[in-house]
């Protein structure tokens, strides 16, 4: 994943007919915005049905682009594309959290990804307050019901699904030889 992810930032890759390589995804709105499951709720673009709860998680690094149909199946409303953090935000973010916030990982800037910590589906916007910086792994265990919270006085907390929070102890010290 780590390669195709600097594959894509490198900004190398053709252009075919126009577009650069991306990911299409089907969902009702209605699908995508319920925090259910939802097993077999979208299609991606070369046929696979796949559940809301991965659409969803695709939805979240990506740019969402509403197209409204008609009866007739004809698009009626081409909408409007929801942006990611920017260079600038995602600078400032980098900054202030240093790597991949979750507790325990080591993950440099460039390994991570700026995850909304109210997901924009959720009314979340897309700003300093609401952004933390998260590697791949620990991205999608956030999909999956981990979460990370940052507190007042700048310092990040993660808790488990269950709710337990997860804590490390002390750096280990190689004993004096």
């Amino acid at each position: 994943m780590q390669l195709c992810d600097t594959a894509l930032a490198a900004g190398g890759l053709p252009v075919l007919r126009t577009v650069k390589p991306h990911v299409a995804v089907v969902i009702d709105l209605e699908d995508l915005a319920d925090p259910a499951t939802g097993p077999a709720t979208a299609t991606m673009g070369f046929g696979a049905v796949i559940s809301a709860a991965r659409a969803r998680w695709i939805a979240c690094d990506s740019t969402v682009s509403r197209v409204v149909f008609g009866p007739d199946g004809a698009p009626i409303d081409l909408g409007r594309e929801q942006r990611l953090a920017d260079r600038y935000l995602r600078r400032a973010v980098e900054l202030r959290d240093g790597g991949c916030v979750f507790t325990g990982c080591g993950a440099p800037t460039w390994w991570a990804e700026v995850h909304h910590l109210i997901h924009w589906l959720d009314g979340g916007e897309t700003n300093l307050n609401n952004s933390a910086l998260l590697c791949e792994r620990h991205h999608t265990q956030v999909h999956h019901g981990f979460r990370v919270e940052r507190q007042p006085d700048g310092t990040w907390r993660t808790w488990r699904p269950d709710g337990t929070e997860i804590r490390t102890g002390p750096p280990l010290v190689r004993p004096a030889a």
